[in-house]
């Protein structure tokens, strides 16, 4: 099993747009590619060649074109928030010569809104097809022959949801947008083999995790492997390197993490 991820980057993607010359990379490197971020999302795949993704993040478009991805088996939300959401339209050309509607999941405030926000997507709308078949959480267990588990997180005032994703005895964890470690999320991403995990900077931050709390959470678990995502402008990838452990990796758009 493997992760792909497909984004690397916080809300507003290194370089943000705007400052003096109209791209601000903060302390990021512009001359290095893997300081070029996208909006966070990441792909699930099996060895069987099942595809779960996770977040339809805003750049989900850009980030299916340059990792070659035209078939996915179900899409999981973490929470509803724009930067992991609104690309919810780029699944529609994934819906075609499909019989039906692409499993999608979450939890039930999560679903609750994205209904709201996205009714034509889960029901239909002039004669178009309903692109996602939307459930909650509760009682999924399997998925396309992966194993689910879940929890919820604390994401400041908000809430988003860690998985845990298992097949043919490999572990990949996923923890973004979270601001506190709760032993729930230790307990389901204790033992992973990979563990892909928020760090939006070094100083604290209402709610993200930094780079203490992103470090806290790999040394709890006792993840084999370590990826750090939802980077902002001042984490440069080559600085950042030189500060981890050797387990630990920086994420960057498009690296593929192996089980």
């Amino acid at each position: 099993m493997k992760a792909i991820i497909l984004g690397s980057g916080t809300s507003t993607g290194v370089p943000r747009i705007g400052g003096e010359f109209g791209l601000d990379w903060g302390d990021c490197d512009p001359e290095e590619p893997r300081n070029r971020r996208t909006r966070a999302s990441i792909l699930i795949e099996s060895d069987s060649g099942t595809r779960l993704l996770v977040d339809t993040s805003t750049d989900l478009r850009q980030q299916f074109i340059a990792n070659n991805i035209h078939k996915i088996d179900a899409v999981f939300w973490t929470h509803d928030h724009a930067d992991h959401a609104h690309g919810i339209d780029d699944l529609r050309p994934l819906r075609y010569g499909r019989t039906g509607p692409i499993p999608g999941y979450g939890v039930d405030e999560t679903v609750r809104r994205l209904r709201q926000r996205f009714g034509y997507v889960f029901a239909g709308q002039f004669g178009y097809h309903t692109i996602v078949q939307l459930e909650t959480l509760n009682q999924l267990r399997m998925c396309a022959g992966i194993g689910i588990g879940w929890t919820v997180m604390p994401h400041g005032p908000a809430k988003s949801t860690g998985f845990r994703f298992d097949c043919d005895g490999k572990t990949i964890s996923y923890a973004t947008d979270f601001s506190e470690i709760t032993d729930e999320m230790v307990s389901l991403f204790y033992g992973s083999d990979v563990l892909i995990t928020d760090c939006l900077r070094r100083e604290a931050h209402p709610t993200h995790a930094n780079l203490t709390m992103s470090l806290e959470l790999a040394n709890l678990t006792k993840a084999k492997k370590v990826a750090l995502i939802h980077l902002d402008k001042s984490m440069d990838y080559a600085t950042l390197s030189r500060e981890i452990p050797a387990h630990v990796d920086v994420g960057f758009d498009g690296m593929v993490i192996t089980a």
